[in-house]
């Protein structure tokens, strides 16, 4: 397949650290260390079904789910500057 200056292998190297960036971001976003009972934003107690689930969380549902909206999405961009996404 001609792919202009890429490599044969070149859109599967970037669909596959794409992929594995994605996964690192989402486990440093991951809990750690002590957990808290009680909510570190609002002060409400988080239940203990979540403590289990999540060791090492400091943050209720709702205020988690606030501060997830809060963060900002990923930008996709074409690490490798391929012929193709100049076209676009």
């Amino acid at each position: 397949m001609a792919t202009g200056w890429a490599d044969d292998g070149a859109v599967n190297d970037q669909i596959r650290d794409s992929v594995l960036d994605e996964v690192m971001r989402a486990r440093n976003c991951l809990p750690d260390g002590e957990g808290t009972e009680y909510c570190t934003s609002c002060g409400e107690l988080i239940p203990e079904a979540r403590r289990k689930a999540l060791p090492g969380v400091h943050l209720c549902v709702e205020c988690q789910e606030e501060e997830d909206r809060e963060q900002r999405p990923v930008s996709l961009y074409n690490r490798r500057g391929s012929k193709d996404s100049q076209l676009r």
